[in-house]
């Protein structure tokens, strides 16, 4: 947690500095009231929130990265936090009428931050909803750890058998189209970078693939380097669109060597083949065909 203040320094010191700005203020043109006047109970109160609201605002900045929605529940909590501590500085310090400063920022800030905060807390509520349409996208059912390729923490072949059993069964008149996926000369960089720099690179290209599928898609590693998408409910059209636009979005992905800074762009070759209402090996042996065809020509291959 403490580690992670460490980028949010400007918005901690802006928050308490306009605080320690308001006690110095407040002692500058006011007068502390006699302890026979001071509301105990306003302090208990109103500083007890100021207190959780300087908690909350920690809390937060010590679990998320910088960016918009960490800004806005920043400013949100920052500003409520300003006009509580005011507020309890009052039970404390009498000020003039005439600083009309007081007023303001008690008054003032917390609709404020009232706003900034619920105006973040929509776009957090967002940002979730997005992150966990990912995990879904991700576990497709499958907890056994038997069933989970160690590096990409894909499913793994047997798993993508079974899934393709189950989606037979519910789909027994519908139309499903699988792909297999092989990422080009894979060889070449586990020679020249070395077989640790390939595995990440593996690992990043199944997140990107991943994160390129629809929501019911599967996408397994198969061996190696090669992957298994499925796509249930899809025809062959459709395929072919969600085959290339999978195969874009790799040419597109530049990665980074983790040491020496090079930039390696990869492609692939998908073979496709739709389901006829043959069994799991077969549907799988023509995919496997097909891929072979698109390695030979470049691209997309398909076996009718």
């Amino acid at each position: 947690m403490f580690s992670t203040l460490g980028i949010h320094q400007r918005k901690l010191l802006l928050v308490f500095g306009l605080a320690l700005a308001g006690l110095v203020g407040s002692l500058m043109m006011g007068d502390a009231k006699p302890w026979a006047e001071i509301d105990w109970l306003d302090v208990l109160g109103e500083g007890g929130a100021a207190l959780a609201l300087a908690v909350w605002m920690l809390l937060i900045l010590g679990s998320r990265p910088a960016g918009r929605v960490t800004d806005l529940l920043t400013l949100g909590m920052g500003f409520m936090f300003l006009a509580m501590w005011q507020d309890n500085l009052d039970e404390f310090i009498h000020l003039p009428a005439e600083q009309f400063w007081d007023q303001w920022l008690e008054s003032g800030a917390m609709p404020v931050g009232i706003v900034l905060l619920t105006y973040g807390l929509v776009h957090w509520h967002q940002e979730q909803l997005s992150i966990n349409q990912q995990l879904r996208k991700r576990e497709q059912r499958f907890r056994e750890h038997r069933f989970i390729d160690k590096l990409t923490q894909l499913g793994r072949v047997d798993y993508l058998k079974a899934q393709l059993q189950a989606v037979m069964a519910q789909l027994p008149t519908r139309n499903m189209v699988l792909l297999m996926v092989d990422v080009d000369n894979f060889a070449d960089v586990n020679r020249r970078y070395g077989h640790q720099e390939g595995d990440t690179l593996l690992y990043e290209l199944s997140e990107l693939m991943l994160l390129n599928l629809r929501q019911d898609d599967l996408i397994c590693r198969y061996a190696a380097d090669r992957f298994a998408v499925v796509l249930p409910d899809t025809g062959l059209a459709q395929g072919r669109t969600l085959a290339i636009e999978l195969t874009q979005a790799v040419q597109h992905f530049a990665y980074k060597h983790k040491t020496r800074g090079d930039t390696l762009y990869q492609t692939i070759s998908i073979g496709l083949a739709d389901w006829k209402g043959e069994t799991t090996e077969a549907l799988v042996q023509r995919a496997n065909q097909a891929l072979f065809l698109a390695k030979s020509s470049g691209g997309l291959g398909e076996v009718a």
